[in-house]
């Protein structure tokens, strides 16, 4: 897949704009505690880790965890709130065999080239029945997803990102079944008004790989929305989860 090559451009968007507030990793916190036990002593793999900020988060839950992030982009690396941060991708996994208590995957299962190359080197560095818990949007499964709203053209490119039923046929090749498969709401933006002050389009696959007139045009079908409609701005990504 590799849709895109995240640059400083894109990392420093990324930074500016997708890392969740506490009330968002909240609900994210109560979803992944249904699927993983943490304990001290064990270790949790944030693969593709971006600016790390869901390793920092993991820190701050489970301060005996062991959290290890790994991340293909320099530019991601070097302006990560996490440290360290590794190099390694999800087809090389910088991890000994049957060393991981489980491996989290956030937004970033439409980058990984090789699905079934991962699902194996994932299998590989995990203990026995370990989860993996993958949060993203699928293809197909655009609704809940208010970025899509203004932005229409954008849903023929989350069409081109895995579907469920893809990873899961990924992951059952290299011995994986699901365990689990919950859609998880959060407050993206306190309103719409933050969203559209806050957008960034280079922090979003989605809108880098539209056309110019379609952003802009859904930049202005944002703004607009943002003059009369009050409240937040809740969205709901799919946590799935194999083992």
């Amino acid at each position: 897949m590799a849709l895109i090559a995240y640059d400083s451009t894109d990392a420093a968007a990324f930074e500016a704009t997708r890392h969740l507030s506490d009330d968002a990793l909240a609900a994210w916190r109560a979803a992944i505690g249904r699927h993983l036990d943490p304990r001290p002593g064990m270790r949790l793999l944030d693969l593709g880790c971006g600016t790390g900020s869901w390793a920092r988060a993991f820190r701050t839950w489970w301060p005996g965890v062991d959290v290890v992030a790994v991340e293909p982009s320099a530019a991601m690396r070097e302006r990560a709130v996490f440290q360290p941060v590794v190099p390694g991708a999800a087809e090389d996994i910088p991890a000994a065999d049957a060393s991981l208590d489980g491996v989290w995957l956030s937004t970033v299962i439409h980058h990984v080239a090789d699905l079934g190359a991962a699902a194996r080197e994932i299998r590989r560095v995990l203990k026995p029945g370990a989860p993996v818990l993958i949060r993203s949007a699928f293809a197909g499964r655009h609704e809940a997803i208010s970025l899509f709203r203004w932005f229409p053209e954008a849903v023929a490119v989350l069409d081109r990102y895995p579907s469920i039923a893809g990873v899961e046929a990924a992951f059952a090749a290299a011995g994986f079944a699901t365990a689990g498969c919950e859609p998880v709401p959060q407050v993206t933006a306190a309103s719409l008004a933050e969203a559209a002050a806050g957008l960034r389009r280079a922090a979003h696959t989605p809108l880098q790989l539209i056309g110019d007139d379609a952003y802009a045009a859904g930049v202005a079908r944002l703004r607009e929305a943002a003059r009369t409609e009050s409240g937040p701005v809740v969205d709901a990504l799919d946590l799935l989860v194999l083992r």
